[in-house]
């Protein structure tokens, strides 16, 4: 899996590091520990990304989720 952030020139270092995390499925209180940062910097720094428009793609190869056979026949 391969997580891409597009418009992530947009954002603040601190941004990036929230978006990520947020993203990833970390809560609001688990970020705040891992930056050590307050759960309201947080909220913030995650609001003030989304307003500038940022957008996540997950790339995932189709064999993951069991979409193709090995051979490559997909009829079966």
């Amino acid at each position: 899996m391969h997580i891409e952030i597009r418009g992530a020139e947009k954002l603040s270092f601190r941004e990036k590091q929230v978006v990520v995390l947020k993203e990833s499925g970390k809560s609001t209180e688990e970020i705040s520990k891992i930056l050590k940062i307050s759960a309201s910097t947080v909220a913030t720094l995650y609001n003030r990304a989304r307003s500038k428009g940022y957008e996540v793609v997950i790339i995932l190869p189709g064999d993951v989720l069991g979409l193709f056979n090995e051979e490559g026949d997909d009829d079966e």
